[in-house]
């Protein structure tokens, strides 16, 4: 069984990618991709597989299941989880040649496509409203 499992993060979602050998299907917990909401955001996803070229998604099966986050953190975790998906499918059952060139042309593209955002919300403090901003200064 050729299979390999990746994932992708984007704040508080985490994107689980199950890349193998099949006939080009792609889900989201159990959706199809055409499906995914919301519908501007579908083509963010569209582009991992875009850049790299639909010929080498033609033979593979690619079920993601994703949670946590909201919209946006969700569907970049899912175009991380792809992104590497694939890159590793081709390292490990391909040749190194072909994961190369694709590494490079997601890395040239987007570098966001193989390597997390390190960033993550700052916890709030204490004599003010958020993490940085104090409350106004009153003197009566």
């Amino acid at each position: 069984m050729e299979a390999v499992q990746t994932y992708g993060r984007k704040k508080n979602a985490t994107a689980v990618a199950y890349v193998k050998r099949g006939k080009g299907m792609i889900r989201i917990n159990g959706h199809p991709l055409e499906l995914l909401e919301p519908e501007a955001l579908r083509f963010k996803v569209y582009e991992a597989i875009l850049i790299v070229g639909e010929d080498k998604f033609a033979g593979l099966d690619i079920r993601v299941r994703v949670k946590g986050g909201g919209h946006t953190s969700q569907v970049y975790a899912i175009r991380q989880a792809i992104a590497k998906g694939i890159v590793a499918f081709y390292q490990k059952f391909v040749d190194e040649a072909s994961k190369k060139e694709i590494k490079d042309i997601l890395i040239s593209y987007d570098r966001s496509l193989l390597v997390a955002d390190p960033r993550r919300c700052e916890p709030k403090k204490f004599g003010g409203p958020g993490a940085r901003a104090r409350f106004q200064k009153s003197y009566r």
